[in-house]
């Protein structure tokens, strides 16, 4: 800061000195002490000016202050002894520092008892008190006010403050002392700085108010200052663990939190601080105690000076430490220990390993302090924290601030570990509920992603895909309430009962309603005391024919699916919504679609279209624009609709997407005969399926295929009701056998007395197949049987 006074300069011999010795600037004061001009000195060495030989320029780092007496010449040829303070500061635009050397030349004469200036200096204040003139010189000061400035007052008489100070600090200072001046208003600062020798700066409150004469007019300036470093730094501490309160623990991310509680602690406390941590135990118990030497994988560090230079491994590796490492040593012995070079402690801490002791020397380490990470009498880890361009070593108020910052942090750390913990069981136990590979059907072909909340976690959202009788194909996803392992469990006995629901071929609507039933009753097993539990959930059902290329789809509170025609189309499918499940007692209702064979659908749960960002037509309308762009495969479908609908952070709910693109059977590989309710034309019916095989190649099927019709149709003779019909249906794997009539009855299997004649045809049926089973339609029942072809080669 460069002040502008419309006072004398003249007052004060002043000269600034560069690096390299040279005079840079010369004022009219100097002028004055030794007559040379600036013309005449400034860019000549400031060496010339002595008198005699060995002195020499002062020579000191930024911010230190030399006084002493030199002797001069003068231009005339005389020498002149002058006492000189100078200060070594940074240069205003970052290039080299340069010396700033004064000398009062008018201290300001004596001054008798009845002085205005004089009468305002307090000989017995507690607080450093200065008096400056209207020049802004310094007149009088106290001698607490000659111990803080460490030079005695006759030295400095007739000096501004900027010029006693030297620093940015006393020139902000001396710019207040001008404003009280003219004003004439008193005025409280406060400022941190060193003073003196002091190698630690402290905080100071300077009160400045006005000196008047008897007539008012203002005369000088008196300072009175204050040393209030004790409450400051307690005033800092306390804003130091608010702000730590606030910044560590965002996340529920280990290496984040210890990131985290390292970026606290710069500068405030330290000049660089590593997060070192125990791998968690594979049981999930940590040791009671600890014994050097310990292994810590290094979590997280900071430093003062960018890319971390003190640092000597990088996060995320692991170390030993032996037993003479600040590490083990606060680890073993359960307690903040810290060390200074002059307690000799440091040099064996810092050099066991060799490359840091290259480090300490470097940078001229000379405090350390190791504070164990603990929380839930649990050691997690430690925390170190290095001194090395703040002079002053770690207090008993830095330990406890340390431990205290510490300890917020490692109930942070422990919350992740316990939260990371949950997640993966979750997730693990997602993993085994859900489908590790969807099956290959002659119906559809299929592609999915589960993707778990970026926050929340895993939740209870599913698919599957289910094959059915007759080369159907069931699809299923669905959504439980609520996020963790509670939900991936309930999750988990939903999609049990999808597939045995679907197993016995219910209607889309029909199995919902039995879904429904089964949410009520884990709502009642939920729940405590009278209340019933909050165990709810969505789901979307659909069957899909290949044969009849038909769809019938119902949904229970779920979204709505979309279609992507074969043109390239998409569209939302309109489909009743249907209450959800848990909800109990309200019917669903079921739509059914003609679907042309390369028909895509696309179901998904609502953490895909839900988001705070944009509202659900809108990410609906983004479904269909990513589902329409031509893709080589599924998959590549599915990467491109998560990319287009899910923000780069994840969503906030999980995620469920299943796309199944339509296959059609042709017409040539179905086989279909009306059979009249006569036992006598069973033969001819056989003799029909086994000359359809021959059409099919698959003569080798004939012989289980004719028994197996044989049965079918003769119990439908025999116990069903007219009209009866035959079909066969095949793929490159399979066989089916449907036979089909207008009752209601189911068969069932029953074992055979030795003496009974009748009972052995479902028997039979069930050895010679794969698998048999019957559905019931809207017109009675169908009995099938899957006869596997590749067994059969």
């Amino acid at each position: 800061m460069t002040l502008v006074y419309p006072f004398d300069d003249a007052a004060t011999a002043r000269a600034v000195v560069g690096e390299d010795g040279t005079l840079v600037a010369w004022n009219a004061g100097a002028q004055r002490l030794l007559g040379w001009s600036p013309a005449e000195v400034v860019g000549r060495p400031a060496a010339h000016l002595l008198v005699g030989e060995g002195e020499e320029v002062p020579d000191g780092p930024v911010g230190a202050r030399w006084d002493g007496t030199l002797t001069l010449c003068h231009r005339d040829g005389t020498a002149v002894s002058v006492w000189l303070l100078a200060h070594h500061q940074d240069s205003a635009d970052g290039g080299p520092g340069h010396w700033l050397v004064v000398t009062p030349l008018d201290p300001g004469g004596p001054r008798s008892p009845d002085d205005p200036l004089s009468t305002a200096v307090l000989a017995q204040s507690p607080c450093a008190v200065a008096v400056y003139d209207e020049q802004l010189r310094l007149r009088r000061v106290n001698d607490a006010m000659a111990d803080v400035i460490g030079l005695p007052e006759k030295r400095i008489q007739g000096l501004r403050l900027s010029e006693i100070g030297g620093k940015q600090q006393s020139e902000e200072l001396e710019a207040h002392l001008l404003h009280v001046l003219s004003t004439g208003r008193s005025k409280d600062v406060q400022t941190y700085m060193r003073t003196g020798g002091e190698p630690v700066a402290h905080a100071w409150l300077a009160r400045m108010a006005p000196v008047t004469d008897a007539a008012g007019r203002v005369r000088g300036v008196c300072l009175a200052a204050h040393d209030f470093t004790d409450n400051f730094l307690a005033r800092e501490r306390l804003q130091l663990v608010n702000e730590a309160s606030v910044r560590i623990g965002t996340t529920l991310d280990v290496t984040r939190t210890a990131q985290e509680l390292a970026d606290v602690c710069i500068p405030a406390l330290a000049d660089f601080v590593s997060v070192d941590l125990l791998d968690p135990p594979e049981n999930g118990e940590a040791p009671a105690t600890l014994t050097a030497p310990i292994e810590l994988r290094r979590a997280a560090h900071q430093s003062v000076d960018p890319g971390n230079p003190l640092a000597v491994m990088k996060p995320g590796h692991s170390e030993v430490y032996p037993a003479t490492s600040p590490q083990a040593d606060s680890l073993v012995a359960g307690r903040t220990i810290s060390a200074t070079v002059a307690s000799g402690r440091l040099d064996q801490w810092l050099n066991w390993n060799r490359t840091r002791g290259e480090r300490v020397k470097e940078y001229g380490i000379h405090a350390t302090m190791s504070v164990p990470i603990q929380a839930r009498g649990r050691t997690l880890g430690v925390a170190v924290l290095t001194r090395y361009r703040r002079p002053d070593p770690f207090t008993a108020d830095d330990v406890l601030l340390a431990e205290e910052i510490t300890a917020r942090a490692a109930v942070c750390i422990d919350n992740a570990r316990r939260f990371s913990r949950e997640r993966e069981t979750a997730l693990a136990l997602q993993r085994s509920l859900l489908p590790r590979s969807l099956p290959r059907t002659a119906a559809v072909e299929a592609a999915s992603r589960y993707l778990p909340a970026a926050r929340a976690g895993v939740g209870g959202d599913w698919f599957d895909v289910i094959p059915l009788s007759g080369m159907r194909v069931a699809m299923v996803v669905g959504d439980v309430v609520g996020h963790g392992i509670q939900a991936s469990a309930t999750m988990g006995r939903l999609r049990t009962a999808v597939r045995t629901l679907a197993d016995i071929d219910l209607a889309p609507d029909e199995l919902l309603t039995h879904l429904d039933d089964l949410v009520v009753r884990l709502s009642a097993e939920a729940g405590g005391e009278g209340s019933p539990g909050e165990v709810g959930a969505t789901c979307l059902y659909a069957v899909y024919d290949p044969v009849s290329r038909h769809c019938t789809l119902a949904r229970a509170g779920h979204p709505a699916p979309v279609m992507l025609t074969p043109r390239g189309v998409a569209s939302h499918v309109d489909l009743p919504a249907g209450p959800p499940l848990g909800v109990g007692g309200l019917p669903f209702e079921s739509a059914e679609l003609d679907l042309p064979e390369g028909t895509v659908l696309a179901l998904f749960t609502d953490g895909l279209t839900e988001s705070g960002e944009r509202d659900v037509d809108t990410a609906r309308a983004l479904l269909c624009e990513a589902l329409a762009v031509p893709a080589d495969s599924l998959e590549e479908s599915c990467d491109r609709v998560l990319h287009a609908l899910l923000p780069p952070g994840g969503s906030t709910d999980d995620v469920a997407l299943l796309l199944a693109r339509t296959l059609g059977l042709p017409a040539s590989q179905v086989a279909t005969w009306d059979i009249p309710a006569d036992p006598a034309l069973v033969a001819p019916v056989r003799k029909q399926v086994v000359q359809q095989l021959d059409r099919w190649d698959l003569s080798e099927a004939s012989f289980t295929a004719e028994l197996v019709t044989s049965e079918l149709v003769t119990n439908a003779i025999r116990y069903g009701a007219h009209p009866i019909r035959l079909r066969l249906i095949h793929d490159a794997t399979t066989l089916i056998c449907e036979v089909s009539d207008t009752s209601h009855t189911a068969p069932h299997l029953r074992r055979a007395k030795t003496w009974d004649e009748g009972g052995r045809g479902l028997l039979l049926v069930a050895q010679l197949t794969q698998r048999w089973g019957s559905r019931h339609t809207a017109e009675g029942k169908t009995i099938w049987a899957e006869i596997g072809l590749l067994d059969e080669e």
